[in-house]
C-alpha cells in the first residue's frame, strides 16, 4: 500500500516522508476503529480508504500552492480533505467546522493522535460561526449542490482568494445553475479541473476566485438557502 500511495504521489510533486507515512497509517487506523461505532465513511476498505479518501484529498493542491494559507473545510466530516492536505503541508493554518459535535470530537482525538498543529475545530453551521471575507482558501467536498454550496462557502473567502469546490466529473450542470450565486457572492470561475483517480473514478476541482466582497445580507439561514438557491 506505501509503494502504491508514495506513487501516486509522485504525480502530485508530493514526496511524503516516514513521519507522514506513519500519520496516514494511524489516520487510517484510527478512522476504521471509530467507524465501528460511528458513521463517518461507507468506504472502509484500505487501498480504497487511500485512492478515495486521502489520495483525492490530496488532489486539492492541484488547485493552489498549499504554504501557510488559511484554510476553510466546510463540512469536514471525517476529515477530508483538509486532515490529509495538513499532514503533507504543515504550514497550512485549518481551520474545520462541521454541525455534528461527534465529528468533531473525533477530529479532535484525531488531531491530537496525529500531533497536528494550528488545527481549529468548530462545531457549528458556517452561516451562523465565522467571520466574511477572512480565508485563503475555502473548500468542501461533497456537501450540497454547488449552488447552495457557493453560498454556504464564498462568503467567507477573503478578496483574491479560492472557493474551491470538490465535485464528481460531470459538474457542468451544476455549475450552470451556480452561476447567479457565484456572480451575487463576488466570485469568478477562475478554472475546473478534471482528474482520475483510477479508470472508472472521475472527480473535479471547481475553483472560484473572490474578485469582489461578499455583500452583508450573505449568507442566507441554511433554511433559506436550500429552499430558494440564489
Amino acid at each position: 500500500m506505501d509503494s502504491w500511495f508514495k506513487k501516486q504521489l509522485e504525480m502530485l510533486n508530493i514526496t511524503p516522508s516516514d513521519t507522514m507515512m506513519k500519520q496516514f497509517a494511524l489516520y487510517h487506523d484510527f478512522l476504521i476503529q471509530k467507524n465501528t461505532v460511528m458513521n463517518l465513511t461507507a468506504i472502509t476498505d484500505k487501498s480504497e480508504v487511500y485512492k478515495k479518501h486521502f489520495l483525492d484529498s490530496l488532489f486539492l493542491s492541484k488547485a493552489f500552492a498549499p504554504q501557510e494559507q488559511t484554510l476553510l473545510d466546510v463540512g469536514s466530516g471525517a476529515g477530508f480533505p483538509s486532515i490529509p492536505l495538513k499532514i503533507i503541508f504543515p504550514k497550512l493554518q485549518i481551520t474545520i467546522i462541521d454541525a455534528l459535535e461527534k465529528r468533531i470530537k473525533f477530529l479532535a482525538e484525531l488531531v491530537n493522535l496525529l500531533g497536528l498543529q494550528t488545527v481549529t475545530l468548530i462545531h457549528g453551521r458556517v452561516e451562523d460561526s465565522l467571520i466574511k471575507n477572512s480565508y485563503d482558501i475555502v473548500t468542501a467536498r461533497a456537501v450540497a449542490k454547488l449552488n447552495i454550496l457557493t453560498e454556504l462557502c464564498l462568503p467567507f473567502v477573503k478578496l483574491n482568494g479560492l472557493f474551491v469546490a470538490m465535485k464528481v466529473a460531470n459538474f457542468q450542470t451544476e455549475l450552470a445553475e451556480a452561476q447567479t450565486a457565484i456572480t451575487i457572492l463576488g466570485g469568478s470561475l477562475l478554472q475546473n479541473q478534471v482528474y482520475s483517480l483510477d479508470e472508472t473514478t472521475n472527480r473535479a476541482l471547481i475553483v472560484i476566485q473572490k474578485s469582489q466582497l461578499t455583500g452583508p445580507m450573505y449568507p442566507r439561514p441554511f433554511s433559506k438557502i436550500k429552499k430558494n438557491p440564489l
